[in-house]
């Protein structure tokens, strides 16, 4: 196989060093390093060499390059990332949003604001879809929030809103042992 050599002219040497600074500017990482192999390798070096210098597989220093050769710069630039499918659709999201915006008291439940427990609980049982309790809080933010009070946990037996800075639950039982060995050898000097 015969190696890849690109051979740019001046003016476009000089256009590709402002995009990698740009680039790297904008904290576009990936699509500076791209334009940087390009520039290596019109430097003479080869993508291996490239490949290690830039701590990146050799196969895709050549598709970089191949992608500057068919694309020009543009073809560096980063792709639209689909990932994985929703799997409540815009329908099933509308209905969620008119079940939230009722509150959790009118689907059932015996709370004054909607946790991320509860939603991801009203998803399983009405669309039989499973989602992480911390993944809820990005499908609200998708589908609008509908200006959504969303509590962390429900209300204290005693009614007083808990403290911001204290520690509850497990952490501050383990935390409460070291806390007091502390005060007790304070007092004993």
């Amino acid at each position: 196989m015969k190696p890849r050599s690109l051979n740019l002219s001046p003016k476009t040497v000089k256009e590709l060093t402002r995009l990698k600074r740009e680039a790297e500017t904008d904290k576009a990482v990936r699509v500076a390093t791209r334009i940087h192999a390009v520039l290596l390798n019109h430097q003479g070096h080869f993508s291996g060499e490239i490949a290690r210098r830039l701590c990146a597989p050799r196969s895709k220093v050549s598709h970089w390059l191949r992608l500057y050769e068919a694309l020009g710069w543009k073809g560096l630039l980063e792709g639209h990332r689909t990932g994985r499918p929703p799997e409540l659709n815009s329908a099933r999201r509308t209905r969620l949003a008119r079940i939230l915006r009722n509150g959790p008291s009118a689907y059932g439940f015996k709370a004054y604001a909607w946790t991320s427990l509860l939603i991801a609980q009203v998803i399983r049982e009405e669309f039989d879809v499973t989602y992480h309790p911390g993944h809820v809080r990005r499908l609200l933010a998708q589908i609008g929030g509908y200006g959504l009070r969303i509590g962390r946990g429900g209300a204290p037996a005693n009614g007083k809103p808990k403290s911001r800075w204290r520690r509850y639950g497990k952490a501050a039982r383990a935390g409460a042992v070291g806390r007091a060995s502390t005060r007790r050898r304070a007092r004993l000097d």
